[in-house]
């Protein structure tokens, strides 16, 4: 059963709405504005995020960037009351894989859903599983599975392993790490991504071949043993 996060503040178009995904076969969790959103989003995984792009406390355009930040390969479908030229060029620079206009048929939506949910399964496949040395990483379940024990990770140390995956044998940036992960290469955020760095180590040891080495003055690099 797909999982849906469901972000929308009128209470009665949005439980129309969630009790319509339900009967459609999705799981539903709906919140009212955008800061329960994005916390929804860290504590749960989810397949596809609905936006509304007016809503209180966080509105869908920051709580997009958010939520890409943690997940870049989720999609997102932005629900809008006025299909402003700008914001739907704004939506999509963001991410969003599509815009709705209501009042909209309930029907053209779950079309809509259902395509974006086809369209990424076999890519988000190869997106979301890497492998090294049979360690397998797994973003969107955010663990890490070595000698058949599954290691949960925070969604930092997720995002942080899947760039060290990508540029091993290879130098990861410090600034690249910082600006993908913390949006800032400001000195907190570089001693924040040192801690998250030490917890990665502890979790390869010598017969994994697989380790984590300090390259002075450029970034970290995931050396992997291919013998």
């Amino acid at each position: 059963m797909d999982k849906i996060l469901l972000v929308e503040d009128e209470k009665n178009f949005a439980t129309i709405l969630k009790d319509y995904l339900i009967i459609s076969g999705f799981e539903i969790l709906l919140c009212e504005n955008g800061e329960d959103g994005i916390n929804s989003f860290k504590e749960n995984n989810f397949d596809l995020c609905i936006l509304d792009v007016m809503l209180p406390k966080k509105d869908g355009f920051t709580l997009a960037k958010e939520i890409k930040a943690l997940n870049p390969s989720i999609p997102i479908l932005f629900l809008t009351a006025k299909a402003i030229r700008d914001d739907v060029i704004k939506g999509y620079k963001i991410g969003a894989h599509d815009y709705i206009t209501k009042p909209f048929d309930l029907e053209v939506l779950l079309y809509k859903i259902n395509a974006i949910l086809n369209r990424t399964i076999s890519s988000n496949l190869e997106k979301y599983l890497f492998e090294i040395n049979k360690i397998i990483l797994n973003t969107k379940l955010r663990s890490l599975t070595i000698n058949n024990q599954i290691i949960k990770l925070s969604p930092k140390e997720t995002l942080l392993l899947r760039l060290l995956i990508e540029h091993k044998n290879d130098v990861l940036p410090r600034k690249k790490a910082l600006l993908e992960i913390w949006q800032d290469d400001s000195y907190f955020n570089a001693r924040s991504m040192d801690v998250f760095i030490v917890k990665l180590r502890k979790y390869f040891t010598e017969e994994t071949g697989v380790q984590i080495v300090n390259v002075h003055g450029e970034g970290y690099s995931l050396q992997v043993d291919l013998n």
